[in-house]
């Protein structure tokens, strides 16, 4: 019998991705959304119904509701849905419920990949070589992933992928069988506010939740990954890393394409090549081959997929080029990511590199202030635009103008008044053939590259 699922904001790139996972599994899916998006066309191509606005007459009165942390108990549909009576579901307790499989359908052996970064580029790859391989795993990433144009998938096989999410603590509901952690830094400190070690007890109680046979596959060279292993001295955790690690990347060369050797407690496992830039994939690359190889699937057969893996949606991704200047698109929105994504990218050009930076919450540039400003070192401008708020409220002195001007003492750098689209105006004149500009954040700053080749077209026009 078919479960009816009303999914409130169905149109965000997590919630889509259920949705979508729901509709091949055979359920009803319903929901609602303030406007369009692509996410909800293709949703309704699978036969979703989804209403835009939120209403307390498009609830269904027998159905169950997905909501994320996001939405505010005021909203309509979710104040009908309590009156109700009707079971409420987390964004995160739905993810749980597919992982442990959903009606009679069999348990999949389950792949989690977690982490302050790179759970999305891990998750995305693990899915697209499986996927490549003809081996039709299930997964449910947090982006697109660019060949397919999909961000999840019922398949037929016997692997689930996913990304798990531990920014609002909710990680410790899932139990995957092979689970790694890529890195653990200070961020969400809307959530945790004691920092590092508020994290840190989180991933003990999901550490703690795991059956006996479970495998934890953990970067060895990340100092907070390093707290976390000292602080759980009865879990048997598995290393990854570039030295004193079970898996190990060695002779990496970082060229036109990256290359590197894997080596499995000292013996040499595979060679790899990947177009992907930069020693942060050498680890994501890393932490996939150590899952896939302890989940017996065999390397050769993916081996060649790993190449042909261009990165997922938003992160380096190539949005615009014109007169010679290439804009790309990054996801980046932490201290950490941005020092990554720069370095990749002046790893691979002698031009210059223009860094356009949309801060992301006021919370985190708060609290990451001082680590922000020392991440642009490999950008030779950068230009800051106002705060994304994600539904925080504004914090006093805390915005994109006081913090360029911090900034200044560090980087070459510039503040830019307005929407990113008013950004793009002001950032055309600035421009010069053969450079490289990147919009870094987790916001509307995703547009830059649309706003800027339009802007070049009206003037050619």
């Amino acid at each position: 019998m078919k479960n009816t699922y009303y999914f409130i904001a169905i149109g965000g790139i997590g919630m889509s991705g259920l949705a979508k996972y729901l509709l091949e599994a055979g359920e009803d899916v319903q929901g609602s959304d303030i406007k369009r998006n692509r996410n909800i066309e293709e949703l309704e191509k699978l036969g979703a119904k989804i209403h835009i606005g939120h209403d307390e007459s498009n609830l269904p009165e027998n159905c169950i509701v997905i909501a994320s942390t996001a939405i505010r108990e005021s909203n309509p549909e979710l104040k009908k849905a309590r009156k109700l009576g009707l079971e409420i579901l987390h964004r995160s307790d739905m993810l749980a419920k597919i992982s442990k499989g959903l009606s009679e359908e069999k348990k999949k052996y389950f792949l989690g990949f977690s982490g302050t970064h790179g759970k999305t580029t891990t998750s995305g790859l693990a899915a697209y070589v499986l996927q490549k391989a003809n081996l039709s795993p299930s997964f449910v990433v947090g982006g697109i992933v660019p060949e397919f144009g999909i961000n999840s998938n019922a398949g037929k096989g016997n692997h689930f992928v996913a990304e798990l999410d531990e920014s609002d603590g909710t990680i410790v509901k899932y139990a995957p069988e092979i689970s790694i952690i890529n890195n653990l830094e200070i961020d969400h400190l809307d959530f945790y506010e004691d920092g590092l070690q508020a994290i840190l007890n989180t991933f003990k109680l999901y550490l703690s939740n795991l059956s006996e046979n479970a495998t934890v596959i953990i970067n060895n060279d990340n100092e907070g990954n390093k707290k976390l292993i000292e602080q759980n001295p009865n879990v048997k955790f598995t290393t990854f890393g570039l030295e004193n690690a079970d898996y190990m990347a060695k002779n990496i060369k970082l060229e036109s394409d990256t290359t590197f050797e894997v080596y499995y407690k000292g013996e040499f496992l595979i060679s790899i090549k990947t177009q992907m830039a930069g020693v942060h994939n050498v680890y994501n690359t890393l932490a996939v081959i150590a899952s896939l190889h302890k989940s017996e699937v065999d390397l050769e057969v993916v081996k060649p997929h790993l190449y042909t893996f261009t990165g997922m949606g938003r992160r380096l991704q190539k949005t615009a080029e014109f007169s010679n200047i290439t804009i790309f698109d990054d996801y980046a929105h932490h201290p950490t990511e941005i020092k990554a994504t720069l370095a990749a990218l002046k790893s691979r050009t002698n031009n210059r590199v223009i860094a356009v930076f949309q801060p992301h919450r006021y919370t985190r540039l708060k609290g990451l202030w001082d680590n922000f400003l020392k991440a642009f070192k490999d950008a030779d401008m950068v230009y800051v635009t106002d705060v994304y708020a994600a539904s925080e409220d504004e914090i006093v002195g805390i915005n994109g103008d006081a913090f360029a001007k911090d900034l200044i003492s560090y980087s070459p750098c510039e503040y830019l008044k307005g929407s990113i689209q008013d950004v793009a105006g002001q950032l055309i004149p600035k421009l010069k053939p053969t450079d490289t500009v990147v919009g870094l954040g987790a916001g509307t700053i995703t547009t830059l590259g649309k706003d800027l080749e339009a802007l070049k077209n009206e003037v050619k026009a």
